[in-house]
């Protein structure tokens, strides 16, 4: 274990402080991050509801009902999405739904596959 200070990742403050076990943490914006996971920097990331990493063309799993305007019905909870596309933004995952066309989804709610 070292107990040597890291920047964080977050906000780039080089005072991020050991905390505890692996964790550290920054003072001036108060995120807590794991050096071992950190991402390479400029690289999208986008995780599902469940914390797991999505990459382009995974399949996931819609976790909830979700309206969609302008159509007649939701997009079913339990509905197999293939082949994303991960972007930036609030709809961060591309993707084309059977019965629905082409659709940006929130990662929240979905689950990988």
């Amino acid at each position: 274990m070292s107990e040597e200070m890291k920047p964080c990742p977050q906000c780039g403050s080089p005072y991020g402080y050991f905390l505890s076990e692996e964790l550290y943490a920054c003072p001036e914006c108060g995120h807590e991050w794991n050096p071992a996971e950190v991402i390479d920097e400029g690289k999208l990331v986008v995780k599902d509801s469940n914390g797991n990493l999505l990459q382009d063309g995974d399949s996931v799993i819609v976790i909830k009902n979700l309206p969609v305007k302008g159509a007649s019905g939701p997009i079913k909870a339990g509905t197999k999405v293939k082949n994303i596309r991960l972007k930036e933004g609030d709809h961060n995952i591309d993707c084309k739904i059977d019965g629905f066309g082409a659709m940006a989804l929130k990662s929240e709610f979905v689950r990988k596959a």
